[in-house]
């Protein structure tokens, strides 16, 4: 059994997927304590080309090793950026204008 490249799998690279049109809509991760779920939703952001993931709290940020294992990559696709809190980051995000959901 082999492996499928991404080029089979007709997967855009980096560079494409960088300037593909993004789904307006930004992940809040607050206080995960598993640097593996944090790269879960990494690749869930690739796959649904979310615009960028906000990591607040002590949710674990890259590089890290465990991230990386799960995330497969995506880490390095997917924007992110760190915000020590959560509250913060939400207020800011209304102040942008966004519709804020908890869940």
């Amino acid at each position: 059994m082999r492996k499928i490249t991404n080029e089979e799998l007709g997967r855009p690279s980096a560079e494409e997927f960088a300037a593909m049109e993004k789904m307006p809509v930004t992940v809040v991760l607050d206080n995960v304590r598993s640097a593996q779920n944090v790269g879960a939703f990494f690749r869930t952001g690739d796959a649904f080309a979310v615009e960028r993931i906000v990591l607040c709290g002590i949710t674990a940020t890259p590089p890290s090793r465990d991230i990386h294992k799960t995330a497969l990559g995506a880490e390095m696709t997917v924007s992110w950026s760190y915000c020590a809190s959560t509250v913060g980051c939400i207020a800011q995000l209304r102040a942008e204008g966004y519709a804020v959901y908890a869940v």
